[in-house]
């Protein structure tokens, strides 16, 4: 535990020394341009990111340094903040040193000297583009949190009416119906742990454990994880299995996760399909060349267009609207990378998909 006492306002402290930087290399260093101006609009300071975007303007005045212009802006920031001796910002075009143009956005501030006049107005710049890929990737932020929050919300309503059936078949002695409530809670509870797996896999880059283990083994494995699932929604789910691909070396839990997504998902893709009868999900595995194998998963369920096959591996994307976080395929993407595989996939609108995933036999 820390000292508390050790937090003190009036304690004498030592200053730190530091002998390289001196504060025109720290303003130098801030990512935004900063300048001074006096009441002429002339350019008295300006630190190394502003001289990075117009060369050396020191002494111009800024109107025609930064704009080309015999005249002060329109809404000039500067201007005001000499007349009101407040804070301003605008949005501004100014022209680099190399004549391309740029939106910055501009906030000023007054310099007052000893009788509280505003002697010189202080200018920050940065540029537009920078501000709004900083709002983007919140704004995306917010949305892919929405997104995996609206689907775990509706695999606690899941759990919350299986709970609830299971209560009044209990109340009536009703074993049939105890045990479609327990479907129902057994359902969504695979489906919570689907999601916080995926979610552990997405926020976090952890590092590949190697090890040798068998392909075939972890498709048998999936096979018993998902056999009775698939029955309960009546689809056939069948494997092939070549015995004579050898053990490798691989992360065996990261590519665990790969085949359950990747099942899950073509098991989901034939529930969404009510256009055909009898549906099936076919795992294979065998030699893709004399150099690597493949896991291949088939489905005869709704299959996809090429718009939806270019965004599948993409972070929160998700065709399932509530019902998926949009992880699945993006965390298949991920592992196959850090394995240094490949992913094949052929998708046809209203007959179905195959991914086929590629490793080196190692």
């Amino acid at each position: 535990m820390p000292d508390k006492n050790r937090f003190t306002d009036n304690e004498s402290v030592t200053p730190v020394r530091i002998s390289v930087l001196n504060l025109d290399h720290v303003i130098d260093r801030l990512p935004c341009g900063i300048s001074i101006q006096d009441r002429d609009f002339r350019i008295r300071y300006v630190n190394q990111y502003f001289k990075n975007d117009f060369g050396e303007v020191t002494g111009k005045l800024c109107f025609r340094a930064l704009k080309n212009s015999d005249n002060i802006c329109r809404s000039c920031p500067v201007h005001a903040t000499f007349q009101d001796k407040r804070e301003h910002h605008s949005e501004q075009t100014f022209h680099f040193a190399g004549a391309k143009s740029c939106q910055m956005m501009i906030r000023t501030s007054p310099i007052l000297d000893d009788s509280g006049e505003v002697a010189s107005v202080i200018a920050m710049a940065t540029q537009v583009p920078h501000v709004k890929e900083g709002s983007k990737e919140l704004l995306t932020l917010g949305r892919s949190i929405a997104l995996v929050s609206h689907g775990i919300k509706n695999i606690l309503e899941g759990l919350q009416g299986g709970s609830y059936v299971i209560d009044e078949a209990l109340k009536d002695k009703d074993i049939e119906m105890v045990k479609k409530g327990w479907n129902l809670v057994n359902k969504n509870i695979f489906d919570i742990t689907d999601v916080v797996q995926n979610i552990l896999y997405s926020s976090k880059d952890r590092p590949l454990r190697y090890n040798f283990a068998s392909p075939g083994q972890l498709v048998k494995d999936a096979m018993v994880l998902f056999r009775e699932k698939a029955a309960g929604f009546n689809i056939k789910l069948r494997d092939t299995i070549n015995p004579t691909v050898p053990k490798v070396h691989l992360d065996a839990a990261s590519v665990c996760r790969v085949l359950n997504n990747l099942i899950w998902n073509a098991l989901e893709a034939c529930l969404a399909d009510k256009q055909k009868k009898d549906h099936y999900v076919d795992v294979k595995l065998d030699f893709y060349d004399e150099d690597h194998f493949m896991f291949e998963i088939t489905d005869n369920g709704i299959g996809m267009d090429q718009a939806t096959q270019s965004n599948i591996f993409e972070e929160f994307f998700s065709t399932k609207g509530g019902g998926g976080t949009g992880l699945g395929l993006s965390v298949v993407d991920k592992v196959v990378n850090k394995h240094g595989g490949k992913i094949e996939v052929r998708s046809t609108p209203k007959k179905g998909t195959q991914f086929k995933i590629i490793f080196k036999i190692k």
